[in-house]
């Protein structure tokens, strides 16, 4: 079986959709992946990615599984994660579609980030200004806007190569994320990494697709 997640993320330029296939190409290779490794496709903005599942979901495929993966934007209170995009964005979960296929990055990237402080220090370097932080404990909880203006006021002395913005600088980082650090702190992100596993199934299956599109 195939994965293909549809994710939010890589703006309307080409070189930031390789940068975020790429960041999140390393993250998935380090969650133990490798050898079964899901396809990604870099979406853009909010809208045109879930435009981009739907219509993947309406065409269907018999061995590949769509995956939609967006920030939640807001903290998460439904039950479901369709449940979820439902009331806050309006959208419907399309026909023959299961719960698991929407993933939710809650409330946003910048939450997995600030979740893993060793790949931040060795990121950011000794200017980062870690009291400016959000605690660990209960990421989740906290707003997208919150999460968003703790890291760039953490970094601001980092200088301009290295202080943390969206794009280029945001999927590097990214891709040095300890996934089971991310395990550990974020529930999303584990319902993620046992969903793509269970999914992926093991190499030995045979039957998996090995290439990264």
């Amino acid at each position: 079986m195939n994965v293909k997640i549809y994710i939010e993320g890589g703006g309307d330029s080409k070189s930031q959709h390789v940068q975020c296939r790429e960041g999140f190409r390393k993250l998935f290779e380090n969650a133990g992946f490798a050898g079964r490794m899901p396809w990604t496709v870099a979406g853009g903005g909010r809208g045109s990615t879930f435009d981009a599942f739907k219509t993947a979901a309406a065409i269907g495929s018999p061995d590949t599984v769509p995956m939609l993966l967006v920030d939640s934007e807001d903290p998460v209170t439904a039950p479901t994660a369709w449940g979820h995009l439902q009331a806050r964005d309006g959208w419907e979960c399309p026909a023959n579609i299961t719960d698991d296929q929407a993933q939710l990055m809650v409330t946003c990237m910048e939450t997995w980030i600030m979740a893993d402080r060793v790949a931040m220090n060795r990121a950011f370097g000794p200017p980062l200004q870690t009291s400016a932080l959000l605690p660990v404990t209960a990421l989740e909880a906290w707003p997208r806007d919150a999460v968003q203006d703790a890291l760039e006021h953490a970094t601001r002395d980092c200088g301009r190569d290295k202080a943390y913005s969206k794009g280029r600088r945001s999927f590097q980082v990214l891709a040095s994320l300890n996934p089971e650090t991310l395990r550990q702190r974020l529930p999303h992100f584990r319902r993620l990494i046992e969903t793509l596993d269970r999914l992926l199934g093991s190499v030995r299956n045979g039957n998996l697709r090995h290439d990264w599109r």
